[in-house]
């Protein structure tokens, strides 16, 4: 019997604070919650769910990074091109894992997700979101769709 990649009593891999996370640009926020949201499910997939969810996370967090980087542009952040390139450096890891996935090779993806993906998530939001976000807050139209 297969288990619904989200379930209620699991202990979630990345715990959501406000206090911790929140950047205080609504959009962005909304997007940062959906992402943990996204890898919490992908920790409690069973195997048959692992690569839809995996597909779902990769999906959610290309369009989230190319908002960023729009806004990016938009507003000549001064880090963009650092920035951009952990974007990029991420969505080949996941891309790669994907294809691992899909061949029906888990075991280094659950690891990823489990080790790495959480650590990454910490500090990119404390240190590139939470940089972009200050720089956005000089732009209020570019900050409100962010």
């Amino acid at each position: 019997m297969t288990q619904h990649p989200i379930t209620e009593t699991a202990t979630p891999l990345i715990e959501w604070s406000d206090r911790a996370f929140a950047l205080g640009l609504t959009s962005m926020d909304t997007t940062h919650r959906e992402f943990v949201a996204l890898v919490n499910a992908l920790a409690r997939a069973e195997d048959a769910d692992f690569g839809q969810c995996l597909s779902r996370l990769h999906q959610h967090t290309r369009a989230h990074f190319a908002r960023e980087d729009a806004l990016m542009d938009q507003t000549r952040f001064p880090a963009a091109a650092e920035h951009k390139a952990e974007h990029r450096r991420v969505l080949a890891e996941l891309a790669q894992l994907q294809r691992r996935v899909d061949k029906g090779v888990i075991s280094f993806a659950r690891s990823y997700v489990r080790e790495r993906l959480p650590e990454w998530f910490h500090l990119h939001l404390a240190t590139m979101d939470s940089a972009l976000a200050a720089h956005l807050r000089d732009y209020p139209q570019a900050a409100a769709s962010a």
